[in-house]
């Protein structure tokens, strides 16, 4: 039996109404885990920011002069406290364009996977209703295949990036819509067998992102809104309202698909043809909203999701050899993103469009990176080397400082 309601969507402090359909056992379970509380409170400690990170601000500062990014937004907490919150440059690199403030808000890229669609995958899996071995033709026919070895790839393959999938399509070119995209990805031939080698897969979160929606009976963004509202996530979502365009530095100006200046929307070409709620990318949010994600994982998981539940999904899996994934998260290899003094322990993502979430539980630490390096065309490929050595100095000035 369903039911039929009208539900209000908070983006950024405004509430704007939406109807779902609502199957009581998921409802139930959402009634069960919700909190009254948001969790540990995150402290504001940032007043000695300029002089404590003033080699790691400097960092960026020389970034958005030497044209590696126009924007950038960051946050650090380190032991229960927000001991950095800082934006810097412009919107673009023209004189006259609107100045980053710490309310900013950014186009996630591919940290929506593990803000969003890993989330929850977990608070599934507490609940009973997601299987990590369960193969995924069970959930999505439309991908199975007779005899194919695709019928063999399981969840936590998904989330692990070892499904055998190919990292990526351009299916924009050929898919006009929502349906038509997500039967070119059912169609999908493999690149690998099932859990033979690990391949990055946006393919493999767009399938799982299907299935998690078909089991909470809810999409994405409604799923996802329910949670980040209890963290207090305000600011963050997907698909933002044009209102709110002014406040989103742009990430493009597409002369080739869209033909605008991209901003306010989605950056991600299938994600936009999804209707900007993907899996795989999305999601938009300023750096304190994902500082606020961060501490919580940090302090156990809870509202969200119990301890050994956020230890199950961002401990590195055991298997293809060699591979450096959690059940959606990355973790440290030789080189790394994070730099050279996370821990083994450490759990991160990056995105696309220049944005990054690294968290290190033995540190107690998160940096939370936000930049708009895809402006004005993605040919800028600066934020590899510049996201380490910032990461570097914002440890650096913490040890100097204990």
């Amino acid at each position: 039996m369903r039911l039929r309601s009208t539900f209000f969507l908070r983006y950024a402090g405004r509430s704007y109404p939406f109807t779902r359909r609502d199957d009581f056992a998921i409802t139930a379970f959402i009634a069960q885990t919700s909190h009254s509380s948001t969790g540990p409170l995150l402290l504001p400690a940032y007043d000695q920011q300029e002089n404590q990170f003033s080699r790691a601000f400097d960092i960026l500062r020389q970034a958005i002069a030497d044209h590696a990014f126009p924007a950038a937004s960051i946050a650090v907490t380190h032991q229960g406290k927000l001991i950095a919150l800082k934006a810097f440059g412009h919107f673009t690199y023209e004189s006259d364009s609107t100045k980053v403030v710490p309310e900013t808000i950014f186009d996630l890229a591919s940290v929506s996977k593990v803000v969003a669609t890993a989330t929850m995958a977990m608070i599934l899996w507490e609940g009973g209703f997601l299987d990590l071995e369960a193969p995924i033709v069970g959930i999505v026919p439309e991908f199975s295949s007779p005899g194919d070895r695709r019928n063999a790839i399981t969840i936590r393959m998904l989330l692990a990036h070892s499904s055998g999938l190919p990292a990526h399509e351009k299916f924009y070119l050929q898919a006009k819509t929502k349906p038509e995209l997500l039967q070119a990805v059912f169609a999908t031939p493999l690149a690998a067998d099932p859990g033979a080698a690990v391949a990055y897969s946006d393919i493999g979160f767009i399938l799982l992102g299907t299935a998690l929606e078909r089991l909470a009976d809810a999409t994405l963004d409604e799923f996802c809104q329910a949670e980040f509202a209890k963290l207090g996530m305000n600011k963050t979502g997907f698909a933002p309202p044009a209102s709110l365009r002014s406040s989103i530095v742009p990430t493009a100006d597409d002369t080739t698909f869209r033909q605008r200046i991209i901003q306010g929307e989605v950056y991600d070409e299938n994600a936009y043809i999804l209707g900007g709620v993907a899996p795989h990318a999305g999601l938009f949010a300023p750096a304190r909203d994902i500082a606020t994600f961060a501490h919580i994982l940090l302090h156990g998981g809870k509202p969200l999701v119990r301890p050994d539940t956020l230890s199950l999904f961002t401990q590195r899996q055991s298997s293809p050899a060699g591979t450096s994934r959690t059940l959606g998260w990355d973790t440290p290899s030789s080189p790394s993103q994070s730099g050279k003094y996370f821990s083994a322990s450490s759990f991160g993502h990056l995105g696309y469009t220049g944005t990054s979430l690294w968290i290190d539980p033995e540190r107690q630490l998160s940096v939370t990176l936000l930049t708009n390096r895809t402006w004005p065309d993605s040919s800028n490929k600066a934020i590899t080397e510049i996201r380490p050595k910032f990461h570097d100095a914002v440890v650096e000035a913490l040890e100097t400082s204990q």
